[in-house]
């Protein structure tokens, strides 16, 4: 079979593997989709901002400090739980609960069967502590912008890598490749 055959059965297993959509289940995968797609493409534009004016080491402090802050907002704009998280955690925060780690696990696989990791995303409705709540996940691949601070040891400069030890002892963010999955946007509401 070749890579754009098993790319293509890859796609269509994970479709089918989704329960079927009714109008409601639709919209609400559309106003959740919105907000996730949102989040890193602002948190995108500020780093670009900060590196233009203070180098990676000033886009470290604005990923730190903003990327919480524009989560925070969303979710009092939407009433929606929202976070980042990550099999290899930068942040000690950022650490997948088990319905999170199971969808990171399954995004890797999907990418390695060759399905573009922008596409992934993972949604449902579970019940917890007694209570219907809906969640969603989106996939965030590594832009070339995140090498700077998310790459190989050759990637990323001797002043990130100083910065990063002292804000983050426990890294584990770090040995990425353009387009692999770094971690996703999750997202939960009770319904």
């Amino acid at each position: 079979m070749n890579r754009k055959s098993a790319s293509l059965l890859a796609m269509t297993l994970a479709l089918c593997s989704l329960p079927p959509l009714h109008a409601d289940d639709a919209q609400r995968v559309a106003e959740t989709r919105a907000v996730a797609l949102a989040m890193p493409k602002n948190l995108l534009d500020v780093l670009q901002e900060e590196m233009a004016k203070g180098g990676p080491v000033g886009a470290i402090a604005a990923c730190r400090e903003r990327a919480p802050q524009m989560a925070a907002e969303a979710a009092a704009k939407t009433g929606w739980q929202i976070r980042r998280v990550s099999l290899n955690n930068r942040n000690p925060k950022a650490v997948p609960d088990d319905w999170e780690r199971a969808a990171l696990q399954e995004f890797d696989r999907l990418a390695a069967a060759g399905t573009d990791p922008a596409t992934l995303e993972k949604h449902e409705t579970v019940v917890i502590d007694g209570k219907s709540t809906y969640r969603y996940m989106k996939a965030l691949p590594v832009q070339p912008l995140c090498l700077t601070c998310h790459g190989s040891a050759t990637d990323i400069p001797a002043d990130v890598q100083a910065t990063l030890k002292t804000l983050y002892p426990d890294d584990k963010a770090t040995g990425y490749m353009a387009g692999q999955i770094r971690g996703a946007i999750t997202i939960k509401r009770p319904l």
